[in-house]
């Protein structure tokens, strides 16, 4: 498959994108664009926030990740169902009773002005580097096997890509985000159920003979429990997994738009639960694809992708599906499914970075109604551009496996957030609410400190994602010390 034949397919899966947001966007409100009108079905927003979950880096880099870590994602997956559960039943009808459109509010509600602002910038700083992580995966991609046969530089691929997503969400919002989610998600699973038949045909096997194979068993471990030291122990993967989840999804303004925009509480909560199920099975399948791309590149000789002069795995399914000649239809379904995984969790974050800012910082609901779409629509140009700036500047800085370099950064960032939620879900304390701020700074600087003791030092015991929850303790424990005195 050429350059040429990659772009083309891109230019003609965004104007199916555009004709989509054409129809979507035409009630061009804040209402729509911020909450669509509250009107979404239930099970559409339950299909779409699959493709919006897994994103381009599950796509990529969780099948790149089982060489090295073998089946352990799938401990952190179970955390995550757990962690789906709390947000159905515990988090969900607090949104729902306060009819939030950002649910930063309920911060300002329940402690003060100085939490509300301190939960949003966790948020903003989060997403923008939650979705820039994204973004760079599809970035690299393109810039591998289209834009260098072309010498054009990262960065201008970089501009491309976030100027298409900005193109067909700036007037319809999460209303279209809906839509489009579950188009892409749609795309997505397709490409990874037609690259593990084509895969296994072109090895010569059937899928139960892969699933029974002794290749697979050399990748296949799912638990493990003999080193509670090392990071992949089940109790510390599961734990993380399970705060991870209820921090990027339930506290997290991006994931919980989606569910806002249900008709009532009950659609959200069977949004939440049937999504959350159908997600283990498709991150098992995802982990079966990743097994099977490694056995294909040592039968057939295919070499790991370079990035920079070093072995990139996350690179490993794209050069298998485009260049070791597996024909046609496996080069397009992957560039659909990575497109689709891709921006399928970047639109959204491109949208609730706006709702977020234009709720809980310019404070849009207060400002003359004449204003309040143009407000809006100029925070969207300058959360696109603020993107664009932080992708680029991940080619530079990032060093690991796309995915891991996610959940370690959201074990710093979401820690004020779980703190805060949940001190203020689990007590009926008030708080002085201008020390906040010191509280939230002192429990990352506290958190960044314990992750850096070397292992040899604590017995050889390796910091994981249970870094999230000593975080949000952290976080709970400073806000216990400056509650108020009855």
């Amino acid at each position: 498959m050429t350059a040429t034949h990659i772009l083309l397919l891109i230019g003609g899966y965004f104007i199916l994108l555009l004709l989509i947001s054409f129809f979507t966007g035409k009630n061009d409100s804040n209402t729509d664009f911020f909450k669509a009108g509250k009107q979404s079905p239930w099970y559409l927003v339950a299909f779409g926030m699959i493709g919006a979950s897994l994103s381009g880096v599950t796509f990529i880099s969780v099948p790149g990740w089982v060489e090295s870590s073998e089946f352990s994602y799938m401990q952190v997956v179970f955390g995550y169902l757990a962690g789906y559960f709390v947000i159905a039943f515990v988090l969900l009808p607090i949104y729902y009773k306060l009819n939030v459109t950002s649910i930063y509010e309920y911060l300002q509600g329940r402690f003060g002005v100085v939490s509300y602002k301190i939960g949003a910038i966790s948020f903003f700083i989060s997403r923008v580097l939650g979705a820039s992580f994204r973004l760079f995966l599809v970035a690299i991609v393109l810039q591998q096997f289209v834009f260098d046969s072309w010498n054009i530089p990262f960065e201008l691929t970089v501009v491309l890509s976030v100027m298409l997503i900005w193109v067909y969400t700036f007037r319809g919002g999460i209303k279209t985000i809906v839509w489009t989610d579950t188009l892409q998600t749609l795309f997505m699973l397709l490409s990874v159920g037609l690259s593990i038949y084509f895969i296994n045909d072109k090895i010569g096997w059937s899928f139960s003979e892969f699933y029974s194979s002794s290749e697979l068993q050399n990748y296949s471990q799912i638990v493990f429990t003999d080193d509670f030291f090392s990071k992949t122990h089940f109790i510390k993967s599961f734990m993380g997994g399970m705060f991870i989840t209820i921090c990027m999804t339930g506290l997290d303004q991006d994931m919980m738009q989606k569910n806002l925009t249900c008709k009532n509480l009950g659609d959200a909560q069977k949004n939440m639960v049937s999504f959350s199920l159908i997600l283990v099975v498709v991150n098992f399948v995802f982990l079966l694809l990743g097994a099977l791309l490694f056995i294909y590149a040592a039968k057939f000789n295919v070499a790991t992708p370079l990035m920079d002069g070093t072995p990139k795995s996350d690179l490993l399914f794209p050069e298998i599906a485009l260049n070791s000649g597996l024909g046609i239809t496996v080069a397009i379904t992957f560039m659909l499914g990575l497109i689709a995984a891709a921006y399928s969790s970047a639109d959204s974050a491109l949208t609730s970075l706006t709702t977020s800012f234009c709720v809980d910082f310019l404070d849009i609901d207060k400002k003359a109604v004449f204003k309040q779409t143009k407000i809006r629509k100029t925070t969207h140009i300058w959360m696109s551009v603020l993107l664009i700036i932080v992708v680029i500047l991940f080619k530079y800085v990032l060093d690991r496996n796309v995915i891991d370099g996610l959940l370690t950064v959201a074990t710093y960032t979401y820690g004020p957030l779980l703190g805060l939620f949940t001190f203020g879900i689990f007590t009926n304390y008030q708080i002085k609410d201008r020390f906040v701020w010191i509280v939230a700074i002192s429990a990352v600087l506290i958190a960044l400190a314990l992750a850096k003791i070397p292992a040899e030092s604590i017995g050889g015991y390796v910091v994981g994602y249970e870094l999230l929850p000593i975080n949000g303790l952290l976080t709970f424990i400073g806000l216990y010390l400056i509650r108020k005195k009855e």
